[in-house]
């Protein structure tokens, strides 16, 4: 069984966004309703089918067939819809080189994930973390409507972003979605100093102006320490991440702050970062300087299944000895054993906001910088 909890009045069906940002006006929709369209035989004549030929079919003007091939935001859901059933229906293949040529556009983003050097060697991306394919799932729900395709890159040297700048520059992609793995990443501060269209997924290491998506994390870390304290615990500790991270940083003080609430003034706390081994390491250095431990809270899941990990190995129980919660809501903690109590952030969701965001800057350049905030739930399972 796994309950849903928000924190305040919003649900996990609101997913509250405070979303700043203009909307556009849309073409009106037909009042008496658009008609599904049939397959249609060309107008007279040889030849590759035309933009006439679907408006034709779909009963539309050709400028606006033109605006749904070139992606413009100016028509309405339902009429898109009507025009590329009519494109099927008739066949016809835009013109990539021409379209390119008319919008100075070339249908294409970068997904750059980003990192830093650490001490001379690149930083360690961990494709092996379901965050990876949760955030380029959501970004391709977003843009395959748009027929945008994705460029991933990754950008942990100096060389790297400096590829990555040039591709932009050069025309070779008209944005870039950007996924930091470490709170001094200076691919952001650089793409914002080029004047490129990007957006990035979480708040930036520091204040720049370039749009980005967020979770609350501080009310997730909140929701943690309440239902921790709603269980009976009152020797908890925290497995942070790594605190040069915005969102480490807001998890571990929120939970610190919830549980202060509660009368409980020191979180022992040891820091990982975000790997299953680092769970590991940081519960076995837990274990050995707070024995009488009673609740975890890890800022991520694969720190959360690592340090499960290691109380097991010590031969304490979970969670009748210790409980233990962690952060994202993955498919990996979800299907582990005891399954794991979780905060969820929305990845999908956001990631799809964030190629949205980016979109919509490209459509319109010089579109003022804008976040979202996703409110967190918590998913409750066996571990707590």
């Amino acid at each position: 069984m796994v309950e849903d909890l928000s924190p305040g009045a919003p649900t996990p069906a609101d997913s509250a966004r405070a979303h700043v940002g203009a909307s556009a006006t849309l073409e009106a929709t037909p009042p008496d309703g658009v008609p599904a369209v049939a397959p249609q035989p060309r107008a007279s004549g040889s030849g590759a089918p035309t933009l006439e030929d679907v408006a034709r079919v779909a009963g539309v003007s050709r400028a606006t067939v033109s605006r749904v091939v070139n992606g413009k935001r100016r028509v309405a859901p339902d009429i898109q819809t009507v025009v590329r059933d009519a494109i099927a229906a008739t066949g016809y293949v835009p013109n990539l080189a021409a379209r390119s040529l008319v919008t100075r556009r070339t249908g294409a983003v970068i997904v750059v994930i980003s990192g830093a050097e650490e001490q001379g060697q690149p930083a360690t991306i961990d494709f092996a973390d379901p965050f990876f394919g949760r955030v380029v799932g959501g970004m391709l729900r977003a843009l395959r409507p748009r027929e945008v395709d994705p460029i991933l890159m990754l950008a942990e040297t100096d060389a790297d972003r400096a590829r990555v700048l040039s591709s932009l520059r050069n025309g070779n992609a008209d944005g870039a979605l950007v996924v930091s793995t470490r709170g001094d990443d200076p691919m952001p501060a650089l793409l914002v100093e080029a004047g490129l269209p990007a957006v990035v997924f979480a708040r930036p290491g520091r204040p720049i102006p370039l749009s980005f998506v967020d979770v609350a994390n501080r009310d997730g870390a909140r929701l943690a320490a309440e239902h921790l304290v709603a269980r009976g615990c009152r020797h908890v500790a925290a497995i942070s991440g790594p605190l040069d991270v915005p969102s480490a940083q807001d998890r571990l003080s929120g939970f610190q702050d919830a549980m202060a609430r509660h009368g409980q003034a020191f979180v022992p706390t040891v820091g990982g970062n975000f790997t299953y081994e680092s769970g590991v390491a940081a519960m076995t250095s837990l274990l050995d300087g707070y024995a009488d431990l009673d609740g975890v809270f890890a800022s991520n899941d694969l720190m959360a299944l690592g340090a499960i990990h290691a109380l097991q190995e010590s031969g304490r129980r979970v969670p009748d000895d210790v409980r233990v919660i962690g952060f994202d809501d993955s498919s990996l903690g979800a299907a582990s054993r005891p399954a794991l109590t979780s905060v969820r952030q929305p990845i999908e969701e956001m990631a799809a906001e964030m190629a949205r965001i980016l979109l919509d800057t490209i459509a319109e350049p010089g579109r003022r910088v804008t976040s979202t905030i996703f409110e967190p739930t918590l998913r409750i399972r066996d571990s707590a």
